[in-house]
C-alpha cells in the first residue's frame, strides 16, 4: 500500500505541476492532462523506469524508455535522477542522458538535450539545479553545473558552468544577466558581438576593389600599354571576309 500511495501521490503531482506551468492545461481536467500531456506521460514513465533502475533491473527500464520514446518524443534514460515538480513542456525531442541529474521545480522546452561531450565513463552529463528553467532548443553539454534559479536561452549551447540566478545564451553560452543585473566584463556585450561571416565577406569585397583599383590602374598607365600589346591584333578586313 505504501508503494501505491506514493505512485499516486507522484501522479497527482505531475499533473498539477503541468496544470501550474502550463497556461493550456488550466482548464484541463486531471484525466485530460495525464492522458494527452507528453512531458507528463514521459515524467511519469521515468520515475517507474527508475524504480526498476534503482533496483538492479536491465530489461524492463530499457523497454519503458523505448515505449515512451515512442509515445511522446521525450528520451529520458532511466539513470537520470530527477526530483519534484519536473515539467517538460511539449517536450518533443527532449533528451536526457543517463547521469544527468535535475532538482526541483525545473522547466524544460521542446529539443533539450542534456548530454556528455564524448565516451568517458563516470559523471558526463550536467546538474540542474532547482528553480531551473531552459529554452527550446537549448543544448547542455559534459558534467556541467548550472545554478539555482537560472535561465538558459532557447538555441543556447551550455558547455561551462552557470551560476545561481544567472541568464546565458548564445553559441557557446554568455552569461548575459546575473541577479537580474548586466555582468561587468568585455565578454558581456551580445549587442556588438563578432559576426565572422559578415567579416569574410566584407574581407573578400575589400580584396575585389583592390583587383578593381589595380585593373583599373594597369588598363589606363603606361602598363596598360604592355597590356594591350598582349591583346591579339585585328587585321584589315575584306569585302569576301
Amino acid at each position: 500500500m505504501g508503494v501505491l500511495r506514493r505512485i499516486w501521490k507522484e501522479v497527482r503531482d505531475d499533473v498539477a505541476t503541468a496544470r501550474d506551468r502550463d497556461p493550456a492545461a488550466r482548464d484541463v481536467s486531471f484525466f485530460g492532462i495525464l492522458s494527452s500531456w507528453g512531458g507528463v506521460q514521459a515524467i511519469l514513465a521515468h520515475r517507474v523506469a527508475h524504480a526498476f533502475h534503482r533496483n538492479g533491473w536491465k530489461l524492463v527500464p530499457r523497454i519503458i524508455v523505448y515505449a515512451t520514446r515512442a509515445l511522446t518524443g521525450i528520451e529520458i534514460h532511466p539513470g537520470a535522477r530527477i526530483g519534484e515538480g519536473f515539467f517538460i513542456d511539449h517536450g518533443s525531442g527532449v533528451v536526457i542522458g543517463e547521469t544527468a541529474e535535475i532538482g526541483d521545480r525545473v522547466t524544460i522546452f521542446q529539443g533539450v538535450t542534456l548530454g556528455g561531450t564524448g565516451f568517458q565513463r563516470g559523471k558526463r552529463h550536467p546538474t540542474v539545479e532547482d528553480n531551473v528553467t531552459i529554452g527550446s532548443g537549448a543544448k547542455l553539454l559534459g558534467p556541467i553545473t548550472v545554478g539555482h534559479g537560472a535561465k538558459v536561452g532557447a538555441n543556447t549551447v551550455v558547455i561551462a558552468d552557470v551560476p545561481r540566478r544567472a541568464t546565458v545564451v548564445g553559441n557557446p553560452g554568455h552569461v548575459v544577466r546575473v541577479e537580474g543585473r548586466r555582468p561587468e566584463g568585455p565578454d558581456t556585450d551580445w549587442i556588438h558581438l563578432p559576426d565572422p561571416i559578415a567579416d569574410a565577406i566584407k574581407a573578400l569585397s575589400d580584396r575585389l576593389a583592390a583587383i578593381e583599383k589595380r585593373l583599373a590602374d594597369l588598363d589606363g598607365g603606361e602598363a596598360g600599354a604592355e597590356v594591350h600589346e598582349l591583346r591579339p591584333k585585328r587585321g584589315p578586313t575584306t569585302a569576301g571576309g
